[in-house]
């Protein structure tokens, strides 16, 4: 019998062509009529820029095993993403870096003198329990309500201090000058886009590609189901919707230049949008040889039940019920979820890769042993 891998992203691409190239066989369906998931992208048939259809997806990693491995199909450019906000009529850069902070406050700090600054304006939270506390422990009043507050209360839809301090963890505060928005050491974008990478990965004897297909209209039987869709569809919401934020994007296009980089995020809170992103500088080594230009505005919204989720709450309220899926998950035989949907955790793109990666090598070592494949090969709930 063949294997059936709901979604045509990287989890179930990457999946989907190991399992081939192990001798199944494999059906892989996506209901949109396209491939990549949100990783989609396609040219522009008026100005000739490569869009990222869902948004903007940049990618950085660390782990080499992926690095080598997405370079086997296709053709990776090297690309320092950088992120600029307006805040007060004012433009400065992303992250909170040396320059953000002198230009913030009007002076001219060497690196410790920034430093010592900064820890004299941060409060004193021993065990910060929210974001606004991690980032007053971190930043202090004025940066946190200049850079993070309003927009915090934009993107999520909630107060800062209902969502976990997690979430500012991992953006650095920076005491030198660099102010490369991420601090891996490979970062690329594929010269002919995601969708073309994803293309080459399923390119492979074994696997049979559907779009346009949802796998609740499926009537066919199958040794195993690997599930990257929500798993609360999965259980046709059984125990309710799991909490989601989905963005609304306001395309305009432009001759020439029209922000000068690739994002330029608005904190302001009176500003409806949070951030414009202008999709040639995603490709600076064609940007300069394309007249007109791809634009998006970002509004984000709670996500209803037709729109594309993007990012998970995990509020308290959708712990709870993930708790309820993931135990009805594991008492549930013949499926196994993976991804971002499929485990309702924010992953980037590289670590999407690795967990897809790792779970390829455990399921074919449990179907030559004759084992069970488990229920998540990642626990969505933490170890």
């Amino acid at each position: 019998m063949r294997y059936c891998i709901v979604g045509a992203g990287f989890s179930g691409a990457v999946i989907g062509r190991a399992l081939a190239e192990a001798g199944h066989k494999v059906l892989v369906i996506d209901e949109r009529a396209t491939l990549g998931g949100n990783c989609h992208s396609e040219r522009d048939a008026e100005t000739g820029v490569m869009v990222h259809i869902y948004g903007p997806h940049i990618f950085h990693t660390g782990n080499e095993r992926v690095w080598d491995y997405v370079r086997r199909f296709g053709d990776w450019v090297p690309y320092n993403h950088r992120v600029q906000a307006v805040s007060g009529g004012r433009v400065f850069s992303l992250p909170v870096n040396l320059l953000t902070i002198n230009q913030f406050f009007n002076k001219v700090m060497s690196p410790a003198e920034a430093r010592a600054f900064i820890a004299a304006q941060a409060e004193k939270i021993e065990e910060p329990k929210n974001f606004e506390e991690q980032a007053l422990s971190m930043i202090g009043p004025d940066l946190y309500r200049a850079f993070f507050r309003g927009y915090t209360r934009k993107q999520w839809g909630v107060e800062p201090t209902q969502l976990p301090a997690s979430i500012l963890k991992r953006l650095p505060v920076r005491f030198t000058y660099e102010d490369s928005y991420f601090a891996h050491p490979y970062q690329a974008m594929p010269r002919e886009g995601y969708t073309e990478v994803v293309k080459a990965i399923l390119a492979v004897d074994g696997v049979e590609l559907r779009l346009s297909t949802r796998f609740e209209d499926l009537d066919e039987k199958f040794a195993h189901v690997i599930y990257s869709g929500p798993i609360d569809r999965y259980f046709h919401y059984d125990y309710g919707r799991l909490g989601y934020r989905t963005l609304d994007f306001e395309r305009f296009t432009h001759r020439g230049d029209y922000q000068g980089t690739a994002v330029l995020n608005y904190c302001d809170e009176e500003v409806p949008f949070t951030r414009i992103t202008e999709h040639k500088h995603f490709a600076p080594w064609e940007r300069d040889k394309l007249e007109g230009s791809v634009l998006y505005r970002e509004f984000s919204r709670l996500c209803g039940p037709e729109d594309i989720p993007y990012y998970p709450i995990r509020q308290t309220n959708e712990e709870a019920m993930l708790r309820r899926y993931v135990s009805r998950a594991e008492s549930t035989d013949g499926v196994s979820f993976v991804g971002r949907l499929g485990s309702y955790r924010y992953l980037d793109m590289d670590v999407t890769i690795a967990e897809a990666l790792d779970a390829s090598s455990r399921m074919i070592a449990a179907i030559r042993d004759g084992a069970k494949l488990p229920a998540f090969f990642v626990p969505p709930l933490g170890a």
